[in-house]
């Protein structure tokens, strides 16, 4: 019997594991396209209603500017990609978005600042932020960059519900694109959320001209992770002109799709969300990815500074699926 094999128990409920090898992550992603997501969907369909998916919306509250050097990122401010540097948004401001996003059927409302860590007099707004959004009955979740522990607790007790921190990558190729911190430091901040009792939000990037290895490595990471994360989202690559992967070459649609099925056998009971790269995805190919295992998406017009689709778009796609938004 194959490693890909030996990890999957069938249709019985399956509970997570945290052993995953590398080797047992990429017997899976050797698997023929059928074989794989047939198993994918038993996975999902063993810890999931396959016809929900869970709708949020992400907002920039403080956009460009940001001093690392992520390459696919175009807020940083070592390339020119014409985001312009702002300051962070006012309360009032993003809680109007936040009202928008729930009357359009939204349950939890991320938000982002391009920041390297963010400064206490920010978390301060941030903390009301999240105060106020709860209010409105919603789940809550932020990306600010690194934490130290004494941050991470404030935010709980402001009442977050989930933090997004990315590994992007395999530990290997993470050099190939982040210079100005290292893996340990993403572990590090994981460390911190999870030790303040909030949900992980991690995944990573694809299609930033990593190897097959390299996404085995990946989602190897993240699955070995002491906890699994909450929140998986599996990013493509949006390539924007002025970073250093502009013109990389693009990813094969069904590399993203085994990608998706992969995250969902390795981490069955996490939201595998269907992430960035939307906008350049067909219908057929999210409809993969949606039996693939994803059960997540983000809807909205942009997702931070880059293109996503309209709403409107999303709805009729999940209404010729027959799925319906998670509650």
């Amino acid at each position: 019997m194959s490693l890909a094999q030996d990890a999957l128990p069938g249709l019985a409920p399956i509970l997570p594991r945290h052993d995953w090898t590398r080797a047992e992550v990429k017997a899976l992603f050797a698997l023929p396209f059928p074989d794989l997501i047939f198993r994918a969907a038993q996975v999902h369909r063993a810890n999931f209603d396959p016809a929900e998916v869970q709708i949020s919306t992400l907002l920039s509250i403080k956009t460009g500017g940001c001093p690392e050097d992520c390459a696919y990122c175009p807020q940083s401010a070592k390339f020119d990609t014409g985001v312009k540097a702002g300051k962070l948004m006012d309360i009032e401001a993003v809680l109007a978005e936040a009202r928008a996003a729930k009357a359009g059927g939204a349950s939890r409302f991320c938000m982002g600042a391009a920041w390297r860590s963010p400064k206490d007099r920010d978390l301060d707004k941030v903390c009301a932020m999240v105060e106020g959004v709860k209010a409105l009955g919603m789940e809550t979740c932020v990306t600010l960059g690194m934490l130290e522990a004494a941050q991470a607790r404030r935010l709980k007790d402001a009442g977050l519900d989930y933090y997004n921190h990315n590994l992007d990558t395999s530990p290997e190729f993470y050099g190939e694109i982040v210079s100005t911190r290292c893996y340990q430091d993403r572990l590090d901040t994981l460390d911190n959320v999870r030790a303040a009792g909030i949900n992980v939000c991690c995944g990573g990037i694809v299609g930033m001209g990593e190897t097959l290895e390299d996404r085995a490595g990946m989602i190897a990471a993240l699955a070995s992770l002491p906890v699994h994360p909450e929140s998986v989202p599996i990013n493509m690559l949006v390539q924007v002109e002025g970073t250093p992967l502009s013109g990389a070459p693009r990813i094969d649609t069904f590399d993203f799709v085994r990608t998706i099925a992969v995250a969902r056998i390795a981490m069955p009971a996490s939201m595998v969300r269907l992430s960035a790269g939307r906008e350049d995805m067909s219908e057929e190919t999210q409809a993969l990815c949606f039996l693939a295992g994803a059960n997540s998406i983000f809807y909205g017009p942009k997702l931070l500074t880059t293109p996503n689709p309209e709403r409107d778009r999303d709805m009729r796609l999940l209404d010729k699926l027959g799925l319906k938004a998670m509650e």
